[in-house]
């Protein structure tokens, strides 16, 4: 259920407003045990999402770092390959 739930800190191109929003969707859900909350529960649930985007926004931008920024395409093929390795190419 975490998958959109990854590292947002120190990228080139940073992190985009979407990016965090849907870490922080995922967050939510894995936290509330809801994918989709009931009616009920549907203000709280977008009221917690936008609070969590927030402060993952404050913390990123807070954070320092002397590393050199990682390249999200780099990053996204190995990834592509650790997967490829785990699950198997057939896809």
């Amino acid at each position: 259920m975490c998958r959109n739930i990854k590292t947002l800190f120190n990228f080139e191109p940073p992190a985009t407003e979407q990016e965090i929003r849907a870490s922080s969707l995922q967050f939510v859900r894995k936290l509330s045990g809801f994918n989709s909350p009931s009616k009920a529960n549907q203000a709280a649930f977008d009221r917690a999402v936008e609070e969590v985007s927030a402060a993952a926004r404050t913390l990123i931008d807070s954070l320092v770092t002397i590393a050199e920024p990682r390249d999200r395409e780099v990053e996204a093929a190995r990834a592509k390959a650790k997967s490829a390795v785990r699950f198997g190419t057939a896809r």
